[in-house]
Order: structure tokens, then sequence, then C-alpha cells
């Protein structure tokens, strides 16, 4: 039997991703919408390859050149959701960027009341890469929550725990202190499923009330402070990706550097007042 004839060029969600406009599902979504235009044509399937020379168009408009894989840190304060818009008008961490910097996609999220470090990045590979719980990057947080537990059942974490019917790995769980009905703990875990650090504390009868993320990866929150961001030199991404990372994402550090035109930063909306606790660093 024949082999059907393998199609030149890249998928078209990937394409869209890679140039930093949004992530593979949202391409694909955006797609479904009849949003992306290839060569004069609507597309309605994300089953499509195209090339180099093909004219890709997203919203009546020519896709951005793809331009050098770039990462930013980002401080997260509360109050602020993580995604481009709200269907219920809540503030964004977009609308309060810099407007000189390139479009940049969210690694992973953080829950609108919570904190700390954010990845940022203008490519969509590098995006999905570092979210798949294969590439097993660490995520540290200094939790607070409501409630009384012991280290030895912190303890009993470690070995994975399901709740409601959903599996949670291997969580590292620390107790820092206690202070007043709260206690403070150093969380750390690999996968980051959705509110995968309140519902595994909830399985111990602790409520979460504040919890800040200070480290992804090797990347650390450090002294950022709340709504700065701060790029991450290219040589030292390179470093901590490493060749094999950085070939999996298709990551490109020779391409040009593009930068929107410079405006005065949006002015942020403040959070609400979080009190004048400050999360520790991260500890080893």
């Amino acid at each position: 039997m024949a082999r059907k004839p393998q199609q030149k060029g890249e998928r078209i969600a990937k394409v869209i991703a890679r140039a930093g406009l949004c992530s593979r599902r949202e391409a694909e979504t955006w797609i479904a919408a009849g949003r992306v235009v290839v060569n004069g044509k609507p597309l309605t399937s994300p089953a499509c390859n195209v090339a180099p020379g093909d004219a890709v168009m997203v919203d009546g408009k020519s896709l951005p050149a793809r331009e050098r894989t770039r990462l930013f840190r980002y401080h997260k304060p509360s109050g602020l959701m993580s995604t481009n818009r709200d269907p219920q008008g809540r503030p964004t961490l977009y609308a309060t960027l810099p407007r000189n910097l390139p479009r940049l996609v969210s690694i992973g999220r953080l829950d609108r009341n919570s904190e700390g470090l954010l990845l940022l990045t203008n490519d969509g590979g590098l995006k999905r890469v570092l979210e798949l719980p294969a590439t097993g990057w660490l995520r540290r947080y200094r939790v607070r929550a409501h409630g009384r537990t012991t280290q030895d059942a912190l303890d009993q974490l470690s070995r994975g725990v399901t709740v409601e019917g959903i599996a949670y790995g291997p969580v590292e769980a620390k107790l820092d202190r206690e202070q007043g009905a709260n206690l403070w703990l150093t969380v750390a875990l690999r996968e980051g499923k959705n509110r995968e650090v309140k519902n595994v504390l909830g399985s111990l009868g602790l409520t979460v009330n504040r919890l800040i993320r200070i480290s992804y990866g090797p990347f650390q929150l450090g002294e950022l402070k709340p709504g700065a961001v701060e790029e991450v030199k290219s040589r030292t991404l390179q470093e901590q990706l490493g060749e094999k990372l950085a070939h999996s994402a298709g990551c490109d550090f020779s391409a040009p550097l593009r930068e929107r035109e410079s405006e005065a930063p949006a002015a942020p909306k403040k959070p609400p007042a979080r009190g004048r606790l400050r999360p520790r660093a991260a500890r080893r």
C-alpha cells in the first residue's frame, strides 16, 4: 500500500505559536473561528501545513516575522488575571506590562489571587515545552494556610495524592512556622495542575489564603518587586535550557530582536492590599 506523500512545511498552529501570538491550542481555536487566512483562503481546520513562502494572516494582519526566543521574569501581584482577555472584564497582567515589549505569553499560569514568579516568553514553542509534565521543572511556593497539620502528614504528600478523582504527583511540603491560626509552608511540585497546591493541601484540611511562587525551574523570583518585569539574558537562557530542551522547543537565538513602538507603560491598577508580608528566599 502506497504511503501518502509527506506534507512540506509546518503545522499552521505551530507557526502561529512560534510567532508569539498565542499557544498552539489557542491558535487552533482561532482557526476554527475563521480568524486565520493562508494565501487568501480562510482556514477552518488546523490540519494545514505552511511553508516559508506562504502568506499567513491573523485577524487581517500579516503574521509577524519570527524573532529571537526571549524569556522574561515577571512578579505577578495578587488581583490580576493571567489571561490576555477576561470575559468578566477583570484586570489582566498584560495590561500592566510596558508597551515596548514584544507580544508575550505566560508559561503556565497563576490564579487571580496568587502572586509571585511568572515566566513570560515570545516563543510559543518554548511555552509548550516548559509546561510539559515530562520536562519536570520544579515549581516552588511559599504558602500561608489556615488550619493545623504536622510534618509527618505533609511528608505523606511525597507519595502523591488523589483528590476528588484527580491524581496529583509527589509534592514536597515543609512546615516552616505557625502564625496565629495560620501556617507558613514551603511547597514544591513538578506537575503544576490547575489549583494543585490548594487542592492537595485542602486534602489535609488546610485552606490556602496566600500563595507566592518563588521559583520555576532554575529561575528565581529573588528581589523582583511586584509588577516588575526583567528579561533573562539570552546566554543565561541557553545555558539553563540546555541543548535538548532548546532543540525540542525549536528555540531561535540568532534571529533579530523586535520591539513594539515605545510608549509609556500602561498605568497598573493597584491590586488589593495583602499586608506587609514578603516572601522569603527559596530554600535548597
